[in-house]
């Protein structure tokens, strides 16, 4: 299986790396640059017209790497269940919110975006199907394993679907709050793949780990043109199509519980949004220099770098954490 998973990668990777030489280019001849917001941090304005929507890179190695594990593997006597593409579509449904998003932005010149009514009606409606499919359709019941209680599962009936849905749309949003260096949410994201590759093999889930292996090795690639300082940004089209990857993965394991472990930078970086903004409003103080987290710390004179790699380490530690659950 190992053997299986570094060939799902490498695969993944191949086909980012590659898809980046023509993608990039593709998006600064059609005028595709990120505009920076105003109440950002005053030196990301230099990044303003860097192309965004590149995760169409491992979005296409993504969709790529699935039809091959699918088609191809069977003739080599591996046989992956049709299961992946459930996988697959719940990131895409994420995904395709994030390009109308992205669109408004881009395209129609509105900075903005989707309105935040708009953007979250999206994500339930896709939550909504998502979740309905998984159960109506036989691929998970309705309990969910309790972490570091020896294989506990409890069984949470009619709540099953509200709360998959709460798991879904918590997930996908913070990982795009997570998206706001370069490489943040592109190298946590490999580790988080990296832990569920691992798990899915520990728990006997070949779709999983085969799927988990294919988004690490397309992350991969994307992160030669995403790392610092970054030739292209995902775009909200990217960073909900992980959150959607991530969470599905999850849940298709049964271990939603366990992702809260799993994605804890994921987690602070909504926290820290939430405790700002209602702290601003309670006390018209703000706990933070600035939210999300990661901009705290660069308002403290951390480097991007920096941020990304004590983040990423961080992000080792309690994936170590949750792999041991």
């Amino acid at each position: 299986m190992i053997v299986l998973s570094l060939g799902m990668m490498s695969l993944t990777f191949v086909i980012a790396t590659v898809a980046g030489i023509f993608v990039i280019p593709f998006l600064h001849q059609l005028k595709f640059g990120q505009e920076i917001r105003e109440e950002g941090p005053a030196w990301h304005k230099s990044k303003s017209g860097t192309p965004t929507m590149g995760g169409f890179i491992f979005i296409i190695a993504m969709v790529l790497g699935v039809l091959f594990a699918y088609f191809v593997l069977p003739l080599m006597g591996i046989v992956i269940k049709a299961d992946i593409f459930i996988l697959l579509v719940g990131a895409l449904g994420f995904g395709a919110v994030g390009f109308l998003d992205d669109y408004i932005k881009v395209i129609l010149k509105r900075n903005l975006g989707l309105k935040a009514a708009q953007k979250f009606s999206l994500q339930i409606i896709v939550s909504l199907l998502i979740s309905v499919w998984l159960v109506a359709g036989g691929f998970v019941d309705t309990s969910i394993i309790v972490p570091f209680a020896k294989g506990l599962s409890v069984n949470i009936g009619w709540f099953y679907i509200p709360f998959i849905i709460i798991v879904m749309l918590a997930t996908v949003n913070s990982v795009n709050l997570t998206d706001g260096l370069d490489g943040l949410a592109t190298s946590i994201t490999v580790i988080v793949s990296i832990c569920y590759m691992l798990i899915a093999r520990r728990v006997d889930s070949g779709v999983v780990a085969v799927f988990a292996s294919l988004l690490a090795g397309g992350l991969l690639g994307f992160l030669l043109y995403n790392a610092h300082p970054a030739k292209v940004f995902m775009g909200d089209t990217g960073s909900l199509f992980l959150g959607g990857a991530v969470s599905v993965m999850a849940i298709y394991m049964r271990m939603p519980i366990t992702l809260l472990i799993i994605g804890f930078v994921y987690v602070c970086e909504s926290l820290s949004v939430i405790i700002q903004v209602g702290s601003f409003k309670l006390t018209g103080k703000r706990v933070f220099k600035m939210s999300p987290i990661h901009h705290h710390f660069e308002m403290c004179g951390w480097g991007e770098r920096r941020i990304v790699a004590v983040f990423s380490l961080a992000t080792a530690i309690v994936c170590l954490l949750g792999y041991l659950s």
